[in-house]
């Protein structure tokens, strides 16, 4: 089976876990838990849960107790995506291809859709405890709240809205995508190590490579924004421009946008390459996410 066809089978898999912890569409607040399913189904490469359980597999692990976190993790960055469309934040009307959540939902249910998709996401993770109590799912509860709050993702969510219409410098730059893009690839890698027995030095590699990784991605993603189009990418080009965001491609230039994210990614191979612990289908999806297209 070639990769191309590895990482479909992988994704469909995913698909067929998310349908099963999302809610039914019923009750006085069916309006939100439509909006909830339509966001999460909208499609999407569903790289973190993918990344999770790789690295899961990656230090020997097995059973069902990744799958929770597998969930709640792309849970967590469907949210993520929905308030960043709203018209407070990135104002875009698509997504994946589609409408974004407050674009067919309305502005408030977009707002309550993200809530309910985060609270959900926890309520999903604590599943986990169910198959298996142990000080791994507790630690990997804990990682999940840390890298999707005010020390990860939303920090880095702060620090970006602050910063439109200015000027800023690489170093903050560099925080906003660590936290921003690189801390929930970090959760997913790191939920999956730790799940699965890693030690704490192997944790901490998975997280320097998760967190080159996430960095490359970003930088790739600045790169799309103003060569890709549309069709290709189904969401908005130069929405960077538009909401006068500082990018790598902005502060840096094209050509050593590209050089970077070259550099970046071949120190998380290596990174990842310093483990006893080999996943070739792992290596090769960060190669392709990091040269990605769309």
């Amino acid at each position: 089976m070639s990769f191309k066809e590895e990482l479909q089978k992988r994704t469909e898999e995913i698909e067929e876990l998310l349908r099963r912890y999302l809610p039914k569409e019923e009750g006085f607040q069916k309006t939100v838990l439509e909006a909830v399913n339509y966001s999460v189904t909208a499609g999407g490469k569903r790289l973190r849960p993918i990344l999770m359980r790789e690295t899961y597999r990656m230090f020997g692990g097995s059973g069902p107790v990744i799958e929770p976190y597998m969930a709640a993790i792309e849970m967590i960055h469907t949210y993520s995506l929905v308030h960043d469309d709203l018209p407070a934040m990135d104002n875009d009307e698509y997504r994946r291809g589609r409408k974004t959540t407050h674009a067919v939902y309305g502005e408030a249910m977009g707002i309550l859709a993200g809530d309910a998709l985060l609270n959900l996401a926890f309520e999903t993770a604590a599943q986990a405890f169910e198959l298996d109590l142990s000080e791994r799912t507790a630690k990997a509860m804990r990682i999940l709240a840390e890298k999707a709050g005010i020390y990860g993702m939303i920090g880095g969510q702060v620090v970006d809205v602050e910063s439109e219409g200015y000027a800023i410098s690489r170093e903050k730059l560099d925080f906003i995508y660590r936290l921003k893009t690189s801390a929930l690839i970090e959760s997913s890698m790191m939920i999956g190590a730790v799940l699965a027995g890693a030690t704490e030095d192997e944790v901490e590699r998975i997280e320097r490579t998760a967190r080159d990784v996430g960095l490359a991605f970003q930088i790739q993603d600045d790169i799309l924004d103003v060569t890709s189009t549309l069709e290709v990418l189904g969401k908005p080009i130069h929405s960077d421009e538009k909401n006068e965001k500082t990018t790598y491609v902005t502060l840096e230039g094209l050509d050593k946008a590209r050089q970077d994210v070259e550099e970046i990614s071949k120190r998380a191979l290596a990174t990842l390459a310093s483990l006893e612990r080999k996943n070739p289908f792992l290596e090769e999806l960060i190669t392709m996410l990091i040269t990605r297209e769309k």
